[in-house]
């Protein structure tokens, strides 16, 4: 890891400002502090004609006084910034409890899930651009109807700084990077388009020829089965969620109401819920933010919890929400280091990380042969969720159709309508063939967004309803 860059701030500035954050009252207070360098690569029309670098810079601070929370941040760290908006967060969570304020800084290392082999501050554009044109050329060599590729690379840098009233400081450098493609096909007269994608904690050997290759074989493969995808009827049936990217589903439908600000607030389905059995003993469903160099894993969360595997759910029981500081004090459990946010510029909230079912028993092959008349999903798009009710409607991009246990036609523009609970309760058969899928997922909730990813092996859920042709 590189050595971390402090923001020019020393440990008594830490102390001044954390004890204008609680000149007011209030129990708890933190100072989070960000520089991050986010720059972007572009290919279109067969070149790489497009470049920028954006900063962004600053540091927030939030103090807690029991349901009151108060917020402020600052682009500027001069001391005399600081000390103004950790006043003004003071003065929002106003209270007559007075904490002290930490008097002993107790810096601490935690262990480091994506180590870096090269920086991306260490690299030019002339380094990066050739990777996205082999990309390019790559996809026109697969398939003779490609038309049009785009091609994008992201790489982000990240420093952090965590300091609270609890004395706790803590640094980390988050790397990310995402390399995708966009791939539009025309066969007689028609067109279609897929994406693919690859996103990571790593640096620059992230750039291979490998990743090129099986970002092309994806993108290609994916639009060109299009041409021979066909919109099935509707109607109630049995639904196979393929591996991988279905985990989407598992995110949104479920992931979210497991958030344990929606079941602190009453507004989640599993709000009375905890400790009960929810679906299959077979099930064992995840949040982990330690999957090595994973787009979802953190060092620590950024309220500086350390970041661990939690079971949501272990032998079909509902066994722990997913709690930052707030909701943990409140059901009187730790913290799951799930308390996260997009920059400086937001307070963090209970967030998802790399959410995914571990492994069953049954092979894929079993669980497709057991449906009459399906089909088999295995590749989502957008969509939509109700927290409260659970209910869930999400646009299916491509597919195939069981027919007497067997996938036949390709399917494509197809939405899935179900609940959430009741879809879980509903999987009757885990597959053993769990596959993480490292796209460029992003958990957007209110107002920002954060990277996650999710996973899943193949599911057979016994009901849904499929939205086709009358």
């Amino acid at each position: 890891m590189p050595e971390i860059k402090y923001f020019g701030v020393t440990d008594e500035d830490l102390q001044k400002v954390i004890s204008e954050a609680l000149c007011k009252g209030g129990l708890y207070a933190d100072l989070y502090f960000e520089n991050t360098l986010i720059n972007n690569l572009s290919l279109r029309d067969g070149a790489v004609n497009s470049a920028s670098s954006d900063v962004d810079f600053g540091m927030g601070v939030r103090v807690l006084s029991g349901d009151r929370t108060g917020y402020a941040y600052t682009e500027n760290i001069t001391l005399a910034d600081m000390l103004k908006v950790a006043k003004t967060a003071a003065n929002i969570a106003n209270s007559n409890v007075v904490a002290a304020p930490a008097i002993n800084i107790n810096e601490r290392k935690f262990e480091n899930r994506y180590p870096v082999g090269k920086l991306w501050e260490d690299v030019t554009v002339k380094d990066k651009a050739p990777y996205l044109q082999k990309l390019n050329d790559r996809i026109f060599e697969l398939d003779s109807n490609v038309c049009k590729v785009n091609v994008s690379l992201t790489d982000i840098s990240s420093y952090i700084l965590f300091f609270n009233s609890e004395g706790l400081l803590c640094s980390d450098y988050r790397p990310m990077v995402s390399l995708s493609a966009v791939c539009i096909m025309e066969k007689n007269g028609r067109i279609e388009n897929g994406y693919a994608a690859r996103s990571f904690r790593k640096g620059v050997e992230f750039l291979t020829d490998d990743v090129v290759e099986t970002i092309a074989n994806d993108v290609v493969r994916l639009t060109a089965r299009m041409f021979e995808a066909v919109v099935p009827k509707g109607g109630e049936m049995p639904v196979v969620m393929a591996a991988g990217s279905s985990g989407i589903l598992l995110h949104e439908a479920i992931g979210h109401s497991f958030e344990a600000d929606f079941n602190r607030k009453k507004v989640s389905i599993f709000s009375d819920k905890y400790g009960q059995q929810i679906c299959d003993k077979s099930i064992n469903i995840v949040d982990d933010g330690t999957l090595p160099a994973n787009r979802g894993t953190i060092n620590f969360d950024d309220e500086g919890i350390e970041s661990q595997k939690t079971y949501l759910v272990r032998e079909g029981i509902l066994s722990s929400y997913i709690h930052d500081r707030i909701s943990a004090e409140y059901y009187g459990v730790a913290p799951t280091g799930n308390g996260r946010r997009e920059s400086f510029r937001y307070a963090p909230v209970p967030r998802m990380r790399a959410t995914y079912m571990e492994n069953g028993n049954i092979a894929e092959s079993d669980i497709i042969a057991s449906v009459k008349n399906g089909i088999y999903v295995t590749n989502f798009s957008n969509g939509e969720v109700q927290i409260g009710a659970g209910d869930f409607t999400f646009f299916v991009k491509s597919g195939y159709l069981i027919e007497n246990g067997k996938l036949t036609q390709p399917v494509k523009d197809v939405n899935i309508i179900g609940n959430g609970p009741k879809a879980l309760a509903d999987i009757a058969m885990v597959g053993n063939n769990l596959k993480i899928d490292n796209s460029t997922w992003t958990c957007g909730k209110d107002g920002q967004g954060v990277p996650v990813s999710q996973g899943l092996p193949s599911v057979l859920v016994k009901k849904l309803t499929v939205g086709g042709t009358a």
